[in-house]
């Protein structure tokens, strides 16, 4: 192969991978284009903090909404460990609000214990029922125990409306700071 051949196959390459990159570009800004839209629902930021006094095991923790009347109306998330049916009852509010009526849901949301760490989790505004909730007064609650450590139970009442806002929740013990976003 002469030496202008091999240039002239050389920027045939050259363009044949420019247009697969250019395809490529493409392709990933336009599905980044589709995640942008805002999804409506209530999203929630927990964090648990690193503590590093004695024994420290996974905290249960039990992530739910209740309305006005603080009747249970859906859980966002339940961390336990894998046999831990019987501990579940340490998660006190929830437990009696939720979890001991109904096994089904506790098969049904619960997941392994987390470690310190930022989780996302979102509401997606529909109750137990499976229907979308009226607007209206509700209230988070995040219920965080340790076996051989402490107890939180962070409550924060909000809004359903067609507002959208955002909240922060001051760190406790045992979580972190809380942060809520709503988007109508």
């Amino acid at each position: 192969m002469k030496p202008a051949q091999r240039y002239v196959n050389d920027i045939s390459t050259i363009k044949r991978y420019l247009a697969r990159l250019l395809l490529l570009t493409s392709l990933i800004t336009q599905s980044s284009w589709v995640k942008a839209e805002v999804e409506t629902g209530l999203d929630v930021e927990i964090n648990l903090p690193e503590i590093t006094q004695g024994q420290y095991l996974r905290p249960y923790t039990a992530v739910w909404i209740e309305n006005a009347k603080g009747k249970h109306v859906s859980t966002l998330a339940l961390w336990r460990w894998d046999e831990g049916y019987k501990w579940l009852k340490d998660i006190r509010r929830w437990w009696r609000k939720a979890g001991r009526e109904d096994s089904q849901l506790v098969d049904g949301v619960s997941s392994a214990t987390r470690p310190e760490g930022k989780y996302l989790l979102h509401w997606d505004m529909t109750g137990v029922d499976g229907k979308t909730v009226p607007n209206g007064r509700y209230t988070l609650l995040v219920e965080v125990v340790r076996e051989h450590g402490g107890r939180d139970l962070v409550r924060h009442k909000f809004e359903l409306g067609s507002e959208e806002f955002t909240a922060h929740i001051a760190p406790t013990h045992e979580t972190g700071e809380i942060k809520i976003h709503f988007q109508p």
